[in-house]
């Protein structure tokens, strides 16, 4: 189900040109309504074509207010219930209400190393741009072979 705002929490992420829900969503869906025009909400979020949002929980994990919300599937919320989470800087809470009242709290870690500490090129040698147009670059120096046309797949 998509995510939609709960335009009374939603604060624009303070008027900044790009609000973390519009920064997080690999989808670019999310968009920020500054005049009003588009919703009737000034300075608020939206989610600008729900029906292809990719339920990905980027934009309800982000966001500084918990103004995303996003409906759940019966199997994993029962219906009247709601999944809030809320992130911190080591792990992210998820907190379930459900209809009756109960509500559940679980806390998952959200990294496995400590944050800035990953080293993302693995002590690889940092690449050689003078070498970007040599044929070889990518296949002879990294253990590639060379491609033979004759294994291509030939579309008639």
């Amino acid at each position: 189900m998509p995510t939609f705002v709960r335009t009374e929490k939603c604060d624009g992420c303070k008027g900044q040109d790009k609000t973390a829900c519009m920064y997080i969503c690999p989808h670019d869906l999310m968009k920020l309504d500054k005049d009003g025009s588009e919703t009737g909400h000034a300075m608020k979020s939206f989610n600008q074509e729900p029906e292809q949002c990719w339920e990905c929980y980027s934009c309800v994990k982000i966001c500084p207010q918990n103004a995303i919300e996003c409906r759940h599937y019966a199997d994993i919320v029962p219906l009247g219930g709601s999944v809030q989470p809320l992130r911190g800087s080591d792990s992210i809470m998820w907190t379930i209400k459900f209809r009756n009242g109960n509500m559940k709290r679980f806390k998952f870690p959200i990294r496995t190393t400590p944050e800035g500490s990953i080293n993302p090129y693995g002590n690889k040698p940092k690449a050689d741009m003078s070498k970007i147009e040599d044929g070889r670059f990518f296949n002879s120096e990294n253990g590639y072979r060379a491609g033979n046309r004759a294994e291509l797949i030939r579309l008639k």
